[in-house]
């Protein structure tokens, strides 16, 4: 697809909104007209004494389509103001050309509950935070209500936060198996069993330095994740070896929750549920994506719906009174009526937590790779989907606080988390909100670091592969220096009095 921008610079909003049409193009950004070719956007900015009119011309396999937007050159925020014209002028174009309007009208971000927040924190009661979704931002009754319900949620749990609060990642990255729409940077623990052992002793070794940082500095560990991968791909002694290092490394005094991706059933055994639940595990995640058999087949899960089930009765067995599954909207083969069958077999289980995915297009997973992804813009299926699992899961008793957005989802979807009063993911709302530092350890991980009296972010990545994190690991010590760094500088830029 061919991009032009004429009489402005809106490169990144002009993409963002391509792709809510055309996911997947690869969109070249161009200036000679004469040469657009069949498939194009021309976006133009004309400038005038009062009011800044905007263009959209839009052409694909020989059809066309063209709107217009103004805003005032009196506006508070001009940049803003811009960017909310054209994306007006380009959903209506859109929609004219390939005859639908994406649900979230003109928004574009990852963090539409971020925007809510900011709404209801400006004054607005939420009457007239949804009238702005809905009139300015042309978003959906029902996702522009999803969106004010989890932002209440939202600003509940982040309030629990403190400036010296922190969150701490662990980073298993092994798997049975690599899933078909799976873009992580994980690797097959039979092919990687050598590898374990030295993983878990570097691993453990981390830990250790990064606890003795969080003392050091004084941080309140609110929450603790392990995820990966899948963390029971591990055994049940080196689980424990884990384990046991987090308890001697950091002060848990102030923990909320601790949760562990146990993720694919076909990994969870009796053992390693006794190790996760004397491990301190409070929180526990079975992912079984879909409780179709040839769904699962289909995306590469080498487990079956019988194994979720067992796998679910077995951590009931164990104690876990938290436990969230995952569910993935749009897998290859599934249908709004596949979908509702694996909610009349998951909502009786009752489970504290469901959060529901919407399938995401990644370009390193092997379903882009392989040439079997669906950039489907429209999504009519998927959001049949979301809509009735939304409502089900209601009647169930959970409600959204967790809600987040991916490029190339199916129709621009969201994924959002549900759950029982009580029983929230807070990690899940603590990264994406980027309420405080996040400290990460393993392959993989990324150490986030907020500043405490500011909104200063700071990264400090880990090697992604388990081989090179091993081979370098003198090096993931020393760039962990970089939290002290860090914290010494926001101290001496807010002095306390």
């Amino acid at each position: 697809m061919k991009l032009y921008l004429l009489g402005q610079t809106m490169r990144y909003e002009a993409g963002n909104l391509c792709f809510l049409f055309f996911p997947g193009e690869k969109i070249e950004e161009e200036t000679d007209l004469a040469a657009h070719g069949d498939f194009y956007a021309i976006m133009r900015f004309k400038r005038g004494k009062t009011q800044t009119h905007v263009l959209v011309l839009l052409g694909r396999a020989g059809k066309k389509s063209r709107a217009h937007a103004t805003f005032s050159a009196e506006a508070k925020n001009p940049v803003k103001a811009g960017e909310h014209a054209l994306g007006r002028a380009f959903l209506t174009a859109g929609e004219a050309l390939c005859g639908f309007r994406p649900p979230w009208g003109i928004l574009t971000g990852i963090r539409p509950v971020k925007l809510a927040r900011e709404l209801l924190a400006s004054g607005l009661d939420e009457r007239q935070a949804a009238l702005h979704f809905t009139k300015d931002l042309w978003v959906s009754p029902q996702k522009a209500t999803l969106c004010l319900h989890t932002a209440r949620e939202e600003t509940r749990i982040t309030a629990l936060s403190t400036p010296q609060s922190a969150s701490l990642y662990i980073s298993i990255p092994f798997c049975p198996t690599r899933c078909l729409y799976c873009s992580f940077i994980s690797q097959d623990v039979e092919k990687s069993k050598k590898l374990l052992p030295a993983y878990v002793e570097k691993l453990c070794s981390e830990l250790a330095a990064v606890g003795a940082l969080a003392k050091k500095l004084h941080l309140r560990l609110e929450t603790i994740y392990m995820g990966g991968g899948t963390p029971t791909s591990l055994s049940a002694p080196m689980l424990t070896q884990i384990f046991d290092t987090v308890r001697a490394a950091f002060f848990l005094d102030y923990l909320r929750e601790y949760t562990v991706e146990a993720g694919r059933p076909d990994t969870i055994t009796p053992e390693k549920l006794a190790a996760i639940k004397a491990g301190g595990c409070t929180r526990l995640c079975i992912n079984p994506q879909t409780l179709d058999a040839a769904v699962l087949q289909c995306i590469g899960r080498a487990h079956t719906p019988e194994q979720f089930f067992t796998a679910f009765a077995a951590a009931r067995a164990a104690g876990f009174t938290s436990i969230n599954t995952d569910l993935i909207a749009g897998l290859p083969g599934d249908t709004p009526e596949g979908f509702a069958r694996t909610l009349d077999l998951l909502l009786p289980l009752a489970p504290e937590g469901v959060t529901v995915h919407t399938l995401a297009m990644k370009r390193s997973s092997r379903l882009v790779s392989s040439g079997g992804a669906r950039y489907d813009a429209c999504g009519q299926n998927v959001e049949r989907m979301l809509s009735d699992a939304y409502g089900r899961l209601d009647d169930a008793g959970l409600a959204p606080y967790y809600l987040y957005r991916q490029r190339n989802t199916v129709g621009n979807l969201e994924n959002t988390g549900f759950a029982r009063p009580g029983h929230e993911g807070l990690y899940n709302v603590f990264i994406m909100d980027e309420t405080h530092t996040i400290l990460a350890a393993g392959a993989g991980g990324v150490t986030k670091m907020k500043q405490p009296a500011g909104v200063r972010i700071k990264r400090v990545f880990n090697f992604k592969y388990p081989y090179e994190y091993l081979a370098r690991f003198d090096e993931v010590l020393a760039r962990k220096q970089q939290v002290e760094a860090f914290y010494d500088g926001s101290a001496a830029q807010n002095p306390r009095g």
